[in-house]
Formats: structure tokens, C-alpha cells, sequence
């Protein structure tokens, strides 16, 4: 799509109104905090195409599952995160006319997301049927101190007229998620009241019983005045609302200031809810909106101290990373276990805002640097909670033991319901493992193995012993019917990067085993006996992880995707006209499926996870073959590609992989930023900076850089934690600068050479 959006290094800008693009700006600008969050839906009202979302994490509804043919194994349901009640709505009206951007003329309209300290601010001005012009601006945030206070000051200035304001301020529980399988509206009416300035909207969900009140206050000045103002109660199930009558004044400025507490049962007692909001809300409505608005600032300020990326020379590079990095502390916190990363975050719907791989594969990394140890052990633990049911669900697919990780969850339970992911792609289970790995070797926290993951690993390793099948013709493993990463092909035998990482569970399994038996024998002895653990079984993963059959050609010196590849018509994407890219919006799925086309990484998913067990010309000749044939249709694609292309010293590839996944929903890359953002994608831009041009890798409990920069770009900078200590990396054209921001001396390697970098020290290496 045409670029609409100003390049700006710390906020994103609308400038001028196009209703064509609002679903787009409404998922671009959302807010959030880890606990609610908000789409960028008008306060007022809109009767032009919109996506009404008001999120809360953790609150989900089982929408029974729509498929056209049942499988046994499929599940019953699949889980949503909710629209839950419009806490933003002020109904405007003007000497009898409503406002609505949908119907009046809209001039001098702005919508500002400022990245810098966490708000949504929106400008603009409106002439009315009967020519009456005002001008409004609006500011929201939802706070990052008070997790559970939303707050919104809308300011109406009339300029060339007086007359009379209609405000309704009011909590609307009767909503709907435009995913839902079958158009019903998932909340059921529990209390609803008005109390003066004040309204109660509570409402419970038709299954698992999640309850969701949200508690308001209303106050309006003038000329910086409290008005002392009698608004009339509204009322009807699900709703609440405060209807005021204001006389206005030409040029002169009404300001509304609405504050709302929403809280659920997930975090406190059911009986207690209306009591909590109330209390939260006191809290807000006591420090006022310029208080919280301050506090929310300082806030962000702490944020940014540890994530934030630096890049000169390049504002439209800078603006993307500022924005997945804003994105990605908005959507998760880590500070409840219970919690995960949606791979929409709080933007949108699709997906039903689950749990996805994406999580262990893509988001641990920006936590394991960004945040203290607890918030990445966090998204572990949550794994480790579901372990039960994530062997309930291999019993469902037939297996006798082991666990299956699923595709899509809320609690444990798949809620995925197309076959070709529910049933075959299964290497989902590898994540989790790798995501163990990942964590112990970057935080050093060997506790964690004889805590949790031996068992987890366990587990993981008894699904791969089942699912293979041994070959007797051939004396070797083999997993049939799978789908890998590459989503255009569906029912593969032999995908080289599911038959690796199923292998690799199993070694590293082995690993910790022998680590626990060395360092505590008698937990590992616990662990032998609660699980069962026989000699004979370990060593059937030893008979898996040395017959296991791994598709290669010989002759190009390639992993081949899965049996058969080569008997595609080989094409690379440049020679594609256009006009059918991108290919799920163009092509049958069937015309997919017999393509050569890469929806994503797949057997490089597989060089980057397992990046140490492979030299540099194995990496170069599958990189070369399969990049081209790459649509990057996935959201999850490029960062992988900009990655291995740096380390491939590919720097136009790396800078081009780079540019796609910043600016995937700032520019619409795939045609899909309407229905939410790609949280998880985000999380990629940031491993591209860092992995990528930063050349960062922790191996043997060190630090490693190998950097190289752009040339489009003057210098860049980023900040990891790592063991305690805040490290500060610089890179410009000439050289490459370590600060040590803290007391915590560590040894890092820098191109090869290791450096004893003491506490508040900096050195500075050549390029």
C-alpha cells in the first residue's frame, strides 16, 4: 500500500483523515500495558468500517469449533481472547447533530501513538451539516503504573458558534467479537448501575464463568473550572451510562476526563469486584489525569533504559524498531505466569489471541535481554503449568505417552482446527524444547532443569520416540505426514528441520540427564522415579538420534525441505509477474501446495536455532538455494532471512529482511494490518538488530559480538542484560563501542577476540 504514515523516531502520525484506511490505523495505534489493552477506536461515534476491541489477557471464551468435516481428534473449541466492554465511549452531540467522523467533514485531523511515554493523542477539526465548526482533541492511555485505570481527556472547543453539548460518557457490555464462529455475543449481563458521576458495568462470559467489571467517573471543566454538573442516569442491560447537558462557548474549551477501573475474577474474589473497581478507581480519579500522565511517562522511561535501539541515519528504520519494541512491552510484562504472547497482542482478534510457537521461537530472546530473569522464566513456567494438558492432548491423537504441545491454546487444551496444523505440524514441540536450551544458556539458571524442564524435556522426547517409525529396509527413523514451518506444504514425509529438531530434543534431553545425575544425583533420581525412566528407553532415543533419516542432495549440498523436493519445478520468486504475489490472496491452495514456493524459514529455521552445529559454507548453499524460492508470506519470515543473510556477510539481503519486518504493519507489507498487528514479528525486528547486525550469541556462558552496519545507516546502538550486568553496544562505520553500565564485570567476545570489560567501562574495538 501507499506509505501514509510521517517518518518520525519516536511516534507514529496520521496525518489527514481516509476512512479507507482506519481499520489499518486502528490496530497500528493501539495501546496497552501487559494486562488490558485497547484498539485505536474513536471515543466518539463511528458509523464508517471499524474493528471495536477493548482486550483483556487472560479473559477467553471456547467458541465451539465450525469446520466443514470433523476428525477425530479435532478439537471441541477454539479459544478466543474477548472483546470485552467499550470502557472509551462518549456519545457528542452538538445543538441536536451527533458528532461522527463518518458523516461530517473532518479538516486538520492528526493521530499521534508517542512511543516516548505511552499515549494516543488525536486531533482534529469537524464542520457539521449545519455548518457549525469545532475543533476536538483527545488523549488516552492505559496506565503501565496502575495496570487495571484507563483514562481519556477529550477537550471540544466550538469556533465559530455557542450552543448546547450533549455528552453521554458510558461502559457498553452488548458487544461482539467479529470472529466469533457463529455470530453469537459471548457476555451475559451480572450488574449494571449508575451512582451520580458514576457507572458499574459487570458482565460474565456464557462459559468459564470469567467475569469482567468496569467502574467509571466522569468529570468535565471548563476554562480549567470543575463543573458541578447533574448528569441523568442511562441505563439497560449491559450498559450504563451518564448523560450531560453543557452549555458551550464560542472558543472557549470543554474538557471531559474520563477515568475507568476494569478489573476480573482471574485476579480477584468474585464477590469483591465491584468493591476493587471502586477502590482502583478512587486511586486514579485522586491523582487526576496530568498525575497519571506523568507517572505513565516515567514509566516508559524505565522501559526504554534497558530495550530501547538506537539508529542514525535512517528514521524510517528507527521508527520501525521503536515500534515493535513499544509493541512488544505493551502486549506482555511478565509478571503473571498465567499469562502468554498473542500473536496479535492486544491490536486484534485473529488468531483468537492465543498461545502460539511463535513464543519460545521468536519472543524469549527480546525478554532474555530486555527484563529481568524472572518475566523469561515466567513464559517458561507457563509451559511447564500446561505440561497435563499437553499430554491429554497427545492421548487424544492416539499416542500412549508423551506430550504434544499445542498448536493454539488459552489453557493447555489445542484449540486448532485445520488438519494440516492441528494433527502434522508438530514441530512446535521442538520450540519449547529449544526455548529451555535458550534460557539456561543465557541466564546461566541451571536450577531451572531439575525445577521444571527435565521434566518437560522428558516428556517432549517419549512424543518423538512414539512418532517416528523405524525403517527396517533402510535401518533408519523417519516421520511421516508432517508439516514444517513452510506452511505451503501440508502432509510431508521427512521434513528435514522436524526430523532435526525431533532428534535434537532427544540429545539435549540426554544432556541434561547426565548433568543432573553429575550435579545432584539424588534429584535426578526423583526425577527417574516420578517419571519412570528406564535405561532402555534412553537408549532407544540414542538408536532415534543416530539412524534418524535427514533428506540432503549430494550434489548441491542441501537439506532438502522433505522428500521430494527437488521433483518441483524450481522457480525463484523474481521471476513470479506480480500480479500473483502475494500467493494466499492470489492462488488456489491446491496451485500453492504443488509450487516450490517457501512461506517462510524452514530448513533455515533450522540453521538459525541450531546455528553452532553448522559451518559457514553448509549455511551459505542452503541459504542461496532456498531464499529465493521465499515469498516471506509469513510475518515470521523475514527476521530469520535478515539474521543468517548478516552472518552470511549478505548486506543488501540483511538490510532488505531488516526494512520488511520493522515496517511489516507500518506499511501493510502483507495486506493484513487491519484485522491486528504481528506481535511476534516484532519480536523478530528486534532479533534482526541484534542477532543480526549485532551479531550477538551466548555460547559457553560468553557474551559474542561480531557486528557489521548497514550503509544506510550512520550508527546504531542497542542495550542487552546479560548475567547481572546492562551492557551498552555502539556501532558506527569505524568501530564498535561496549559500555558496561553497571559494577558487574564479565568477559564478551568482540570479532573473535575475548575482552575483560570491567564494571562502568567501555572499550572500543575497530570495525
Amino acid at each position: 500500500m501507499k506509505e501514509y504514515l510521517e517518518k518520525n523516531e519516536w511516534s507514529i502520525i496520521e496525518r489527514g483523515f481516509d476512512p479507507k484506511k482506519h481499520m489499518i490505523s486502528e490496530s497500528i495505534f493501539s495501546i496497552g500495558n501487559g494486562h488490558m489493552g485497547q484498539r485505536a477506536n474513536f471515543e466518539e461515534t463511528y458509523t464508517g468500517d471499524t474493528l471495536q476491541g477493548s482486550y483483556m489477557a487472560g479473559v477467553y471464551y471456547p467458541d465451539k469449533t465450525r469446520v466443514g468435516w470433523w476428525k477425530n481428534g479435532y478439537p471441541e473449541s477454539f479459544a478466543k481472547v474477548l472483546n470485552s466492554t467499550n470502557w472509551i465511549g462518549l456519545s457528542i452531540i452538538i445543538d441536536g447533530e451527533e458528532l461522527d467522523l463518518n458523516k461530517v467533514k473532518v479538516t486538520e485531523f492528526v493521530r499521534e501513538l508517542n512511543m516516548k511515554e505511552g499515549y494516543l493523542q488525536r486531533t482534529f477539526s469537524a464542520e457539521l451539516d449545519n455548518g457549525k465548526l469545532l475543533k476536538v482533541k483527545s488523549t488516552r492511555f492505559v496506565s503501565i503504573v496502575d495496570k487495571e485505570i484507563g483514562a481519556i481527556k477529550y477537550e471540544i472547543t466550538p469556533i465559530n458558534f455557542s450552543g448546547e453539548l450533549e455528552v453521554t460518557s458510558f461502559l457498553d457490555g452488548d458487544v461482539k467479537n467479529v470472529d466469533a464462529n457463529y455470530d453469537e455475543k459471548f457476555w451475559n449481563p451480572i450488574h449494571h448501575a449508575v451512582n451520580e458521576n458514576r457507572a458499574t458495568v459487570t458482565v460474565q462470559t456464557k462459559k468459564l464463568n470469567y467475569q469482567f467489571c468496569s467502574t467509571m467517573e466522569t468529570q468535565i471543566t471548563q476554562d480549567g473550572q470543575m463543573l458541578n454538573l447533574a448528569g441523568t442516569a442511562k441505563e439497560k442491560e449491559k450498559y450504563a451510562g451518564v448523560l450531560y447537558q453543557i452549555p458551550i462557548t464560542k472558543e472557549k474549551t470543554t474538557t471531559i476526563y474520563k477515568y475507568v477501573a476494569n478489573v476480573t475474577n482471574r485476579d480477584h474474589a468474585e464477590d469483591q469486584l465491584q468493591m476493587v473497581s471502586a477502590n482502583e478507581l478512587e486511586k486514579a480519579v485522586s491523582k487526576g489525569f496530568d498525575t497519571l500522565k506523568e507517572e505513565q511517562a516515567a514509566a516508559w522511561k524505565a522501559k526504554w533504559l534497558n530495550s530501547d535501539i538506537v539508529i542514525e541515519g535512517d528514521v524510517a528504520a528507527q521508527q520501525g524498531i521503536r515500534f515493535n519494541i513499544f509493541q512488544l512491552n505493551q502486549t506482555y510484562s511478565g509478571e503473571d505466569a498465567r499469562l502468554n504472547i498473542g500473536p496479535k497482542g492486544f491490536t486484534g482478534e485473529k488468531y483468537g489471541g492465543s498461545t502460539y510457537w511463535d513464543t519460545e521461537a521468536y519472543c524469549l530472546p527480546f525478554y532474555l535481554a530486555t527484563a529481568e530473569e524472572s518475566i523469561s522464566r515466567n513464559l517458561l513456567i507457563y509451559r511447564y503449568n500446561h505440561l497435563e494438558k499437553a499430554k491429554e492432548n497427545a492421548r487424544k491423537l492416539g499416542f500412549e505417552k508423551g506430550a504434544l504441545y499445542p498448536m493454539v491454546t488459552m489453557n493447555g487444551e489445542e484449540s486448532h482446527n485445520e488438519w494440516e496444523i492441528t494433527f502434522e505440524e508438530i514441530h512446535r514441540n521442538g520450540a519449547i524444547a529449544y526455548a529451555i536450551y535458550n534460557y539456561v544458556n543465557y541466564t546461566g539458571d541451571e536450577r531451572y532443569l531439575g525445577e521444571y524442564g527435565i521434566e518437560v524435556l522428558v516428556e517432549i522426547a517419549r512424543f518423538w520416540e512414539e512418532r517416528v517409525n523405524y525403517v527396517a529396509k533402510k535401518d533408519a527413523y523417519m516421520m511421516l505426514g508432517v508439516t514444517g514451518p513452510n506452511e505451503y506444504e501440508n502432509n510431508v514425509h521427512n521434513n528435514w528441520y522436524t526430523n532435526r529438531i525431533a532428534s535434537w530434543t532427544m540429545q539435549y534431553t540426554q544432556e541434561v540427564l547426565e548433568y543432573l545425575k553429575k550435579t545432584d544425583l539424588e534429584l535426578y533420581q526423583k526425577w527417574v522415579n516420578k517419571l519412570g525412566l528406564r535405561d532402555e528407553e534412553v537408549d532407544k532415543w540414542t538408536d532415534i538420534i543416530e539412524k534418524m533419516y535427514y533428506p540432503e542432495d549430494k550434489e548441491l549440498g542441501v537439506f532438502l525441505q522433505q522428500d521430494g523436493f527437488l521433483d518441483k519445478e524450481l522457480i525463484p520468486v523474481d521471476q513470479l509477474d506480480e500480479k500473483h504475489l502475494p500467493l494466499n490472496q492470489n492462488w488456489s491452495w491446491d496451485r500453492i501446495l504443488r509450487s516450490c514456493f517457501i512461506k517462510q524459514a524452514d530448513v533455515l529455521q533450522g540453521l538459525y536455532f541450531l546455528n553452532h552445529e553448522f559451518d559457514m559454507e553448509t549455511k551459505k548453499r542452503n541459504f542461496d538455494f532456498y531464499e529465493p524460492m521465499t515469498v516471506h508470506e509469513s510475518s515470521l519470515s523475514p527476521c530469520v532471512h535478515a539474521i543468517l543473510a548478516c552472518e552470511l556477510g549478505y548486506k543488501e539481503k540483511a538490510y532488505e529482511m531488516y526494512l520488511r519486518t520493522a515496517r511489516l504493519d507500518l506499511d501493510n507489507y502483507n495486506n493484513d494490518t487491519e484485522d491486528g498487528c504481528h506481535t511476534t514479528s516484532m519480536a523478530g525486528t528486534w532479533m534482526a538488530v541484534v542477532e543480526g547486525f549485532g551479531g550477538f550469541k551466548i555460547a559457553n556462558d560468553e557474551l559474542i559480538l561480531r557486528p557489521f552496519i548497514p550503509g544506510q545507516w550512520k550508527s546504531f546502538s542497542f542495550k542487552v542484560l546479560f548475567r547481572g550486568a546492562r551492557l551498552k553496544v555502539i556501532v558506527d562505520q569505524e568501530k564498535v563501542t561496549v559500555k558496561n553500565e553497571t559494577d558487574i564485570s564479565l568477559t564478551i567476545v568482540v570479532y573473535d577476540k575475548k575482552v575483560e570489560l570491567q564494571g562502568n567501562e567501555a572499550i572500543t574495538i575497530a570495525n
